[in-house]
């Protein structure tokens, strides 16, 4: 009986989180709060929008595979009676990320998920240069730009919360994969520089950094199947369910799991020259760099 009424309280906080404060529809029931996840057509971003709807959040999502999105739409509107808005967007692109700015600024997101990002693996000097720059451009220019426009009105509203998608890649130097963890490390710094300034006026940016997770990241990476640890990788439910808990209680960085809480705290009991080393063996195996 405890552990029902435990469960029962947990439930009835989430749908609370989802009532917009003040704010009615038709004059008698309150409206539901409004989220904003990126990168929703799979993986992480997908998670983050079946738990919001959960939770009872009216839904913008985006992604560039409208197919997936559509699809995802129409399940969580009718499993879960929420409005969902879909919005094809490529992050890459200047216009793309002006389009969900856009609807950002129309000041009714209550919370922003920066879950859009790509890997790239390999060797840093014979990988194309222009999928890196592209690489930049998703995982921190979009996160940045749209960023700043949530900023703004959830500032003037006294409330809100921002969820930037770091990695345990944030702590440590990462080589065959440079470019990604040190998208992430911007990202971490970032989150945590303003998670500082947000609190003064009621807002909450909080930084999931995950670790190794099941989503279709090791694809996109082009890692090798048959040298991934499968035992080191979890589902993405409780990495999402983490970081909306951590979001919730006002958290600035959530790090899922025993195991990455160690990773990030490698920099406070390691040498760099250590991290980088072990970094490099591991990361070279999963990229399938043949050793010289």
């Amino acid at each position: 009986m405890p552990a029902k009424t435990k469960s029962k309280k947990k439930t009835d906080e989430a749908a609370e989180d989802a009532v917009e404060t003040g704010a009615q529809t038709n004059g008698t029931s309150p409206a539901r709060k409004r989220a904003l996840v990126t990168g929703a057509s799979s993986g992480i971003g997908e998670e983050f929008a079946r738990q919001l709807a959960g939770r009872g959040y009216n839904l913008v999502i985006t992604a560039r595979r409208k197919d997936r999105l559509d699809a995802l739409a129409k399940e969580l509107t009718h499993s879960r009676n929420i409005d969902v808005e879909v919005i094809e967007a490529d992050l890459g692109s200047p216009e793309g990320v002006a389009v969900v700015a856009a609807r950002i600024e129309r000041g009714d997101i209550a919370m922003l998920v920066n879950n859009a990002g790509f890997p790239t693996s390999g060797q840093f000097a014979d990988l194309p240069v222009g999928r890196e720059l592209q690489e930049i451009d998703v995982n921190i220019r979009a996160l940045t730009q749209l960023s700043h426009a949530a900023i703004g009105p959830m500032k003037a509203k006294g409330r809100g919360s921002i969820i930037n998608l770091g990695s345990t890649g944030s702590y440590v130097p990462v080589p065959y994969m440079a470019t990604y963890a040190a998208t992430k490390a911007y990202i971490l710094s970032f989150s945590e520089a303003l998670h500082e300034e947000a609190r003064e006026y009621g807002v909450t940016v909080t930084c999931l950094c995950p670790g190794g997770t099941t989503t279709e990241f090791q694809k996109v990476a082009g890692f090798s199947a048959e040298r991934m640890p499968r035992m080191a990788f979890v589902g993405p439910e409780s990495v999402v369910r983490s970081a909306l808990d951590g979001a919730r209680s006002g958290s600035a960085i959530v790090v899922p799991g025993l195991g990455n809480k160690a990773t990030a705290n490698l920099p406070r009991l390691l040498p760099r020259f250590a991290i980088r080393k072990l970094s490099g063996n591991v990361f070279k195996r999963l990229a399938g760099e043949k050793n010289e």
